[in-house]
């Protein structure tokens, strides 16, 4: 059992829940989620089977992007009153993309006492099935949902391995954006219903990946990680980068050749070379 008595400063917990697995969930969240007056949910409905599964009684209320701020409210005059807070999420860690961040945030300025119940995530459980050549990446959470705005939001972690959450139904738009922006040689991992019966992983080439999913069943939660991007040949990052503010600038293949040749002695043939195949 959890040794309440080191924890009877702490006023809010910020408490994982499983992903998929319901196994998942640990001994210390369910002690916790017994010892508190309240917790907090996205959703009772799909919060109260996993509470009742466990033998939780402890009173629900909802807390999502809607009802934020005011329920911030609530919260905090009832941890004036000295009871103690769970905060939960419909799945994973609360304020990783779910609402808890207005919450935490408040609580910090006013020096209230915060701890987390660590379990289950999406993105860690994500990362460690798939191939990796780095400990680098970035965690964007859901990408925009606009071709032009999801261009400038790859564009913006290229140089990055890039880990988002896409919905089913959105997620062959999204990677078709990715093969037209950044080529058919883009290496993507994407994973669904993660640690349930139809868990799969998925790694490829952006085409490879598309044209699977054009023939087999795309349900459930998603995680994706976007390779950090490549050329065929290893160019530098770094030249593609110049190249392009050069092009937007309004310079000519040729010109540009011309300028980064002498300015970084780069072989001015790649540089034509490379100039010719970016946008």
């Amino acid at each position: 059992m959890t040794n309440l008595k080191k924890e009877n400063d702490i006023q809010l917990y910020v408490v994982a829940t499983p992903i998929g697995n319901r196994a998942d969930m640990t001994f210390r969240a369910v002690d916790i989620l017994k010892s508190v007056d309240l917790i907090a949910c996205e959703d009772c409905r799909t919060s109260a089977p996993l509470l009742e599964y466990y033998g939780i009684s402890t009173k629900l209320v909802s807390y999502h992007k809607f009802n934020e701020k005011q329920r911030t409210l609530e919260i905090l005059k009832l941890i004036d009153e000295g009871k103690k807070v769970a905060l939960i999420s419909d799945a994973g860690t609360p304020c990783i993309s779910d609402p808890g961040r207005v919450l935490v945030q408040e609580l910090f300025e006013k020096g209230v006492r915060v701890s987390a119940v660590p379990g289950a995530c999406a993105v860690p459980a994500f990362l460690s099935m798939v191939p990796r050549f780095g400990e680098e990446f970035s965690f964007i959470g859901f990408v925009p949902r606009g071709e032009k705005q999801q261009q400038e939001f790859f564009e913006k972690y290229r140089s990055f391995d890039t880990v988002f959450y896409e919905s089913a139904n959105r997620l062959q738009d999204t990677m078709q954006n990715i093969l037209e922006f950044r080529g058919e040689k883009t290496f993507i991992s994407v994973g669904r219903e993660l640690t349930k019966i139809y868990e799969e992983i998925r790694y490829g080439t952006i085409k490879e990946v598309i044209k699977y999913f054009e023939n087999n069943t795309l349900k459930g939660e998603i995680v994706c990680l976007l390779y950090a991007q490549k050329t065929a040949d290893g160019d530098d990052l770094d030249l593609i980068d110049k190249i392009r503010k050069l092009k937007k600038s309004g310079y000519s293949d040729k010109d540009i050749s011309t300028i980064l040749s002498s300015l970084f002695d780069v072989n001015k043939n790649k540089v034509y070379k490379l100039s010719l195949n970016i946008k």
